[in-house]
Order: C-alpha cells, then sequence, then structure tokens
C-alpha cells in the first residue's frame, strides 16, 4: 500500500539538508506541490571531465546538464548538486542548470594541442537525454561536433529520446564512432512508474534498442541499479527482453546509497512502499556490510554476502543463457584529425 500524501513523478519527497549550509530552509508540505522545474544557464569553463575512479572504464565524460528531472531516488548523482549550493533532494530534480556553451566548449577541447582522442561517455553523471534536452538540444550539438571531428562517443540514458537523433547517429555508426547505452532496472512498468516516475516507459526503452539496433548503432544495456526485494527478482526476464530486442551486451550495478543520496531513498521507499521497506533496506545493508553506502572502488561494484553473490550467479546464468558468443564493438579512434570535417551541419 502507498502512502496517499507521496508527490507523484517525484523521486526526492523532501529536500534534505546540504553539508555545506550552515542553515537550511524547508517549505511547507503544500508547497512542495508548487515547486515547479526552472532552468538556470551556466557557464562553465569546461565540458570535459577526466574520469579518476579506478573501477571505471572509461577516461572522459561530459555531462550538458546538472541535476535531473528523472526523479531517481537512488541517483548517485543527487549529491553533486550540494556543490552549486542546492539540496541533494527536491531541488536535484526541479532546479536544473544548463551548459548552453558545451558545445564550443567541446570543439575547444577537441583542438587542444597534443590531445590524443578517446571515447568520450556522454552522460556519466546526470542524464544527457532528460526532459530538458526537447527544449535545448545541447546534447544534438555535442553528437554533431563529435561526427564533425570523427570523435567517438558512448551514449548512456534512460530515455527513448534518444531516437530523435538517429540522423546524426546513423552515420557516427557507420565510421565506428558511436554506441549507445540503455538504462532498463526493470521492465515491470508499474515499478518502473515509481522507481523512476519520469523516465521512458519500459515499453518504450525496449523499443528503443530494436530501433538503435536495427540502425546498426551499437547497444548496450544497463540494468541498473539491482535493489534487493523490488527488482532483483527482473534480471532473467530483463536479459531475454533486451537480448530479443537486439541488444549486443550488459552491465549492471547494485544500488548503493552514499552521502545524501540514503534519506533521499529513505523517505522514498518508506512513502511508496511502506509494507516492505524495512525488508528492502535490510536486504541493502546485508550487501554494504551493515550500511546502506559504501565508497570503496570495486568494492562498491560488488557487494557481499548471500544475497549478492545469488544476483552475481544470476547475471552469470543470464549472459550464458541469452549474450554467449555477442561481442560489443570497440570505437575506432583512427579518423580524428583534430580539425572539424566539411559535413552538412544536422542541426
Amino acid at each position: 500500500m502507498q502512502n496517499e500524501n507521496i508527490i507523484k513523478g517525484q523521486g526526492a519527497q523532501r529536500n534534505v539538508i546540504n553539508r555545506f549550509d550552515r542553515f537550511t530552509f524547508e517549505p511547507e508540505d503544500e508547497d512542495f506541490e508548487l515547486i515547479k522545474t526552472s532552468f538556470t544557464e551556466v557557464f562553465p569553463k569546461s565540458i570535459v571531465n577526466q574520469v579518476k575512479s579506478a573501477d571505471l572504464p572509461m577516461q572522459y565524460s561530459m555531462n550538458p546538464y546538472q541535476g535531473c528531472e528523472h526523479g531517481c531516488s537512488y541517483c548517485f548523482a543527487r549529491p553533486t548538486h550540494e556543490y552549486w549550493g542546492y539540496s541533494a533532494g527536491i531541488d536535484f530534480e526541479r532546479k536544473i542548470m544548463v551548459k548552453k556553451n558545451a558545445p564550443e566548449l567541446l570543439e575547444k577541447f577537441f583542438r587542444k594541442k597534443g590531445y590524443q582522442p578517446e571515447p568520450i561517455l556522454l552522460s556519466g553523471n546526470t542524464d544527457c537525454y532528460q526532459p530538458a534536452e526537447r527544449q535545448f538540444e545541447i546534447t544534438r550539438q555535442l553528437l554533431q561536433v563529435c561526427l564533425d571531428y570523427r570523435h567517438p562517443v558512448n551514449v548512456l540514458t534512460k530515455n527513448a529520446l534518444v531516437l530523435r537523433d538517429l540522423d546524426i547517429l546513423k552515420p557516427m555508426a557507420e565510421q565506428n564512432l558511436v554506441s549507445v547505452s540503455l538504462s532498463i532496472p526493470t521492465i515491470n512498468e508499474e515499478l518502473r512508474r515509481k522507481m523512476e516516475p519520469r523516465t521512458s516507459s519500459s515499453h518504450n526503452k525496449l523499443k528503443a534498442v530494436e530501433v538503435l539496433s536495427q540502425s546498426g548503432i551499437p547497444t548496450h544495456v544497463m540494468v541498473a541499479p539491482i535493489i534487493p526485494g523490488l527488482n532483483s527478482n527482473e534480471p532473467l526476464a530483463i536479459l531475454k527482453a533486451i537480448a530479443d530486442a537486439g541488444a549486443q551486451s550488459f552491465g549492471y550495478t547494485l544500488v548503493r546509497l552514499n552521502d545524501s543520496v540514503e534519506p533521499v531513498f529513505v523517505k522514498w521507499i518508506e512513502d511508496a512502499f511502506p509494507n516492505r521497506a524495512q525488508k528492502v533496506l535490510n536486504l541493502i545493508r546485508s550487501m554494504r556490510g551493515g550500511k546502506l553506502g559504501e565508497k570503496k572502488y570495486f568494492d562498491r561494484q560488488k557487494g557481499e554476502g548471500n544475497i549478492a553473490e545469488m544476483i552475481h550467479n544470476t547475471f552469470k546464468i543470464g549472459k550464458k543463457k541469452f549474450f554467449e558468443g555477442k561481442e560489443f564493438p570497440k570505437l575506432s579512434t583512427d579518423g580524428f584529425t583534430g580539425t572539424r570535417e566539411q559535413q552538412l551541419r544536422l542541426f
């Protein structure tokens, strides 16, 4: 039974205290429903970030938006909003910062003397195809710059809006310059509406996998995060569905609730699933040494205990059953010259 007072279409049900602030302001309960999404243009000096995490495979990432409207209560990026003076709670979903100068910054990065190209992850922190992208089209412009410079890029998103840009993705794929990863943690649509309320539907995500694959675009799926007691019974069904849709590979992560993500998630699950909230939280603790979060490199990916081991074994079975013999192509850096190719502009 769900709490009748839960804010629908919202992951965070409250703002949580910003760890950098001495004082905090909390609106009255009825005011939360009235908060509208706002967009603020910011002016970063760079758009490409060097990834220094030892257990992540990419060297660079870029994020055209700060904050995310998708509303996933477990999003690991929530604490980054605190550096801007906002809360990791409702502010993260409703106060979106927009980097309109991102395409110019990317071109400047490509022109750096001595730059050696490596595939860049488009997203990695917040979703590059969140609803704001319909209005601002920054992700589309970034892809066009990558095509113009023949630079490889890996796209990660929860949103089928990626199909809008097939006219850029197809010629990139023909030159082995792009792959797309869809995040699909559940194919139970009722659960999806609660877990990630403003993402594309499960059906539309699977359709996007199918269309991308049929268009010759290498397609990967992140089954993430796995939350024991919520979607931990789904891996085999998800792997079969994405394999049937044409995905060439998959990855997965176990949920971890670090820093200010923890109070957001705890409040959400107590409101959305009050009858099993404590069971889910205890199962997470069983994978995280009695805690809800984990920051140690490699340990944060693996978890510990019987529940974590069961999840790992399930994915091993699914890989053997549905993905045996499939290989995901490595993107090419051979065509990059550091200068813009003379191509028809698509935006």
